[in-house]
């Protein structure tokens, strides 16, 4: 059996681009996958000539340019913006946060005006907690920008996309909202964003190009051969799971898709728009054409798809997607990344191995940064 210098366990982002530059530098490895495909969540699936997000909508941004730069080696970007839009109740309002976004809601044209409705719009909420911190994310939500921002355009998702009400919500979820005070629909500030001509599948196969590679192979079916075969591991599985959940087990949200092929060129007119009501059972609807398809493209092909994604608790035997940072998760991952501290063969990366959010750009920073100190 062949002896390799790192065993990957994953083929997501992080484990395609650690592979990418291992093999940059002449060490061996091989990349393990328990789904029958590679590329983790940004895998996506052709059909009717449209390339389907399997997991959800990814869209790619970043500020650093050394980032940018690596991932444009390996396939082109296109220009995708991203300009989501908010369905309330068949009332249409454009995010981030806008000034096309407070024309709609309140009739409003400058910045001067915007800032002085959302200043009256606090007020209440302020005087509510009288001096004192925000206990929750509603309070949080009111005392950043008041009652009709809230009641439209947060508090029915954010129940929706956590499953509790915001009342029950942490404060710290939201710190901070956008608030901008320009006509700007463009959702990120990064200098660079875009998704890979082609679809993300190009993208992991470039990064797996002379890698080899296994799918259909559970690393816990078969840990002691898998740990034997190479001099280390690089994980990006759970790592409560790694570590046969010895101090419990952590928390997830996920969510899944309906996805539909339907007999028009142009289903809604944009690749993301939520649907901010509590009453419509879906957070949003996604139209993947409009991903990489721009003008006269959008057209040319019949048939659009669109999928419907609901978030959900996790449970066994379902794809965990996003870590719940609340102080019972947090205090858990943290005995679990003692443990984690202490090998000095296992590299743990990614969203679920280090309990923690990620965006595509920084986990690809990630593992740029540690070859960058090591060779």
């Amino acid at each position: 059996m062949t002896h390799y210098d790192y065993l990957i366990v994953g083929s997501g982002l992080f484990g395609a681009t650690f592979a990418y530059r291992a093999k940059q530098v002449g060490k061996t490895c091989l990349v393990i996958d328990k789904r029958p495909h590679l590329g983790g969540n940004v895998y996506c699936e052709q059909v009717k000539g449209i390339n389907v997000h399997k997991y959800g909508a990814h869209i790619f941004h970043t500020n650093n340019k050394e980032v940018w730069d690596f991932v444009n080696s390996i396939v082109p970007f296109n220009r995708y913006t991203n300009c989501p839009v908010a369905n309330y109740h068949g009332e249409l309002y454009n995010l981030p946060f806008n000034m096309n976004t407070f024309h709609q809601m309140w009739g409003v044209v400058t910045p001067i005006e915007a800032e002085a409705k959302i200043a009256e719009q606090k007020v209440a909420a302020l005087a509510a907690l009288n001096g004192r911190e925000p206990q929750n994310l509603e309070e949080q939500a009111l005392c950043l920008v008041g009652q009709d921002i809230y009641e439209k355009l947060i508090k029915g998702y954010t129940e929706k996309q956590w499953g509790r009400p915001c009342t029950e919500l942490p404060a710290f979820i939201i710190r901070r909202l956008p608030v901008r005070m320009i006509y700007d629909n463009n959702y990120f500030n990064d200098a660079y964003q875009g998704i890979p001509i082609g679809g993300y599948n190009r993208l992991i196969e470039g990064l797996l190009e002379g890698v080899n590679t296994l799918v259909n192979t559970d690393f816990f079916a078969d840990r002691e051969k898998w740990e034997n075969i190479a001099d280390k591991i690089v994980f990006t599985g759970k790592i409560d799971e790694y570590y046969n959940y010895c101090f419990g087990k952590l928390d997830y949200r996920t969510v899944r898709f309906e996805t539909e092929t339907i007999n028009t060129v142009n289903y809604q007119g944009n690749a993301v728009i939520n649907y901010t009501d509590r009453e419509t059972p879906y957070t949003r609807v996604i139209e993947h054409k409009h991903f990489e398809s721009f003008g006269q493209a959008v057209y040319d092909n019949p048939k659009t798809i669109i999928s419907r994604e609901y978030s959900t608790e996790w449970q066994d035997g379902m794809e965990p997607f996003y870590p719940i940072n609340n102080e019972r998760n947090t205090q858990l991952y943290s005995q679990y990344k003692q443990l984690a501290e202490k090998e000095s063969s296992v590299i743990f990366g990614g969203r679920l191995a280090e309990y923690k959010y990620y965006d595509m750009a920084p986990i690809v920073e990630k593992v740029l940064t540690f070859w960058n100190r090591i060779v």
